[in-house]
């Protein structure tokens, strides 16, 4: 990758922020790891989203032309 260690880490704390990551930390490493809950609520919500015909943004916007 073509960017700092410093940069990595800031993003990553970001993330963390987020709660799209979860840290554990041993000694001076840092593991990072997808927290499990927010990545269901995500991918859930994509699912929803995408395959709800009813009511898909889309379906308007043919509708519309």
């Amino acid at each position: 990758f073509d960017f700092t260690q410093p940069t990595l880490s800031h993003h990553m704390k970001v993330l963390e922020d987020k709660g799209l990551v979860i840290v554990s930390k041993k000694s001076k490493w840092h593991y990072y790891s997808l927290n499990p809950d927010t990545t269901a609520l995500i991918i859930n919500g994509l699912t929803r989203t995408l395959s709800n015909t009813d009511n898909c943004m889309c379906k308007d916007a043919n509708q519309k032309r």
